[in-house]
């Protein structure tokens, strides 16, 4: 462990610790005032010591909405001449959200990500191989600081260049591999055709976008690592919120920095422990952009008890959705990493697919499963993928399993998994 003491530490002394920094947060909101300091005073909240861990859930939450009303900067809560960095996301869904640091946040935020290669199995004399993207975003520098933090040596490759990346793991021998689940099978691909010899590997920290346990055996079949999950998001810090150990049973969630719960999407309302429901977090040691209560959008469960990895930290599921990320074909619900977990369980396809929503017909919008085949049998494959799809999720598909190297692999950022299929030609040769 990279803090023992912390990681490890009692469940009454964790909750001990977060009610005097939730304290503290409430305090330093209402003094900052803006946004959140007006909504606790309409809660009726005069401050910290007016609020309780078992009374958290009734406070009023913050939302991605909120950042974006008051965008670039507007809801720091220190003066702007703190700030000596900005990230943020790549606003795939409307404006960036830009995120301020103070030195103290990236203080925090490197302790965070060096905690997580540590659960990887990291040490001080690890070589990090770090392929997520340096820049707005905050893969790279997030896990670039860590790796300094726990005293390892890192690579700093960011995204792209896959020739060259393949060739830095094969002379500089890394035991970690850090990048997106996508990016890693991207490697693991090029590695082959290049005869490269990856086998200095033994652990890949992957994150960035939702990927499932089949998705995990097919990286660790096609890598010879051990496939870990680490989670964040720029506006509770970036990467560092929560990473899988070698145990791979859920990632440890660092909740003495950031109070987790998690909620009905509908009603806002605590589910029940192991019940899944949209993760909602406080960031009560945060200081440029402390966040109450923020609505993350990510569906996971929640469960406590000791792992065997000997910390204490609560632990989160894989991510299973975003609330907004939820697929209605033809009346089914269904997200995407649903569907992934069908067509990966099968063993019929490769681990490269791209879900398109056909949009061409107004009166109903249908599902086209484009997909690359194991083996042989393309239409025997495609047949056998289409009755699992309809037996497992009860939605009926229209499955291509395509030539190999058809479904678009990714070079940079994240995997898109989802297109829109409204007019004109194909997104991909073969669905026409």
């Amino acid at each position: 462990m990279f803090d023992p003491k912390a990681e490890a530490m009692s469940r009454d002394e964790r909750a001990a610790l977060q009610r005097h920094r939730l304290w503290g947060l409430v305090d330093r909101l209402l003094v900052a005032g803006g946004l959140q300091a007006g909504r606790l005073r309409e809660a009726g909240v005069k401050g910290g010591a007016d609020v309780t861990l078992a009374e958290l859930h009734r406070l009023p939450f913050t939302t991605k909405q909120d950042l974006w009303d008051h965008y670039p900067l507007g809801m720091l809560a220190v003066p702007r001449d703190q700030v000596v960095a900005v990230h943020g996301s790549t606003g795939t869904r409307g404006r960036p959200t830009l995120v301020g640091y103070t030195r103290a946040d990236l203080d925090l935020w490197a302790a965070m990500c060096a905690r997580s290669l540590a659960c990887a199995g990291a040490t001080e004399l690890s070589t990090v191989h770090n392929a997520y993207g340096y820049g707005l975003f905050t893969g790279g520098m997030g896990i670039h600081q860590g790796a300094v933090a726990l005293g390892a040596t890192v690579v700093p490759m960011s995204g792209g260049m896959t020739e060259r990346q393949v060739r830095m793991i094969a002379d500089l021998r890394p035991d970690v591999l850090t990048c997106t689940p996508a990016y890693a099978l991207r490697l693991a691909e090029a590695a082959a055709e290049a005869g490269a010899d990856l086998s200095s590997l033994e652990a890949g920290v992957f994150g960035a976008e939702p990927w499932s346990e089949e998705l995990r055996a097919a990286i660790e079949a096609a890598l010879p690592l051990k496939a870990m999950d680490i989670y964040g998001l720029s506006e509770i810090i970036g990467p560092g919120v929560a990473t899988e150990c070698l145990e791979q049973n859920g990632l440890h969630v660092n909740e003495d920095h950031f109070i987790v719960e998690a909620v009905d999407p509908a009603t806002g309302e605590p589910v029940a422990e192991g019940a899944p429901g949209e993760l909602v977090f406080s960031t009560p040691t945060k200081q440029a952009l402390p966040l109450l209560r923020y609505r993350t959008g990510d569906l996971a469960s929640l469960a406590h008890g000791e792992c065997n990895c000997g910390r204490t930290l609560v632990r989160m599921s894989k991510i299973m959705g975003r609330v907004d990320d939820m697929l209605v074909v033809r009346g089914v619900n269904v997200y995407p990493s649903e569907v992934e977990r069908v067509l990966l369980g099968t063993g019929l396809v490769a681990p490269h697919y791209q879900l398109v929503l056909d949009r061409r017909k107004p009166e109903h919008t249908g599902l086209l499963v484009a997909c690359e085949a194991a083996g042989e049998g393309a239409e025997e494959a495609a047949a056998r993928l289409v009755q699992a799809v309809q037996a497992e999720l009860g939605l009926t598909a229209d499955v291509r399993v395509l030539p190999a190297g058809t479904v678009p692999r990714v070079e940079i950022g994240k995997a898109v998994r989802v297109v829109t299929w409204e007019s004109g030609p194909a997104p991909l040769p073969g669905l026409g």
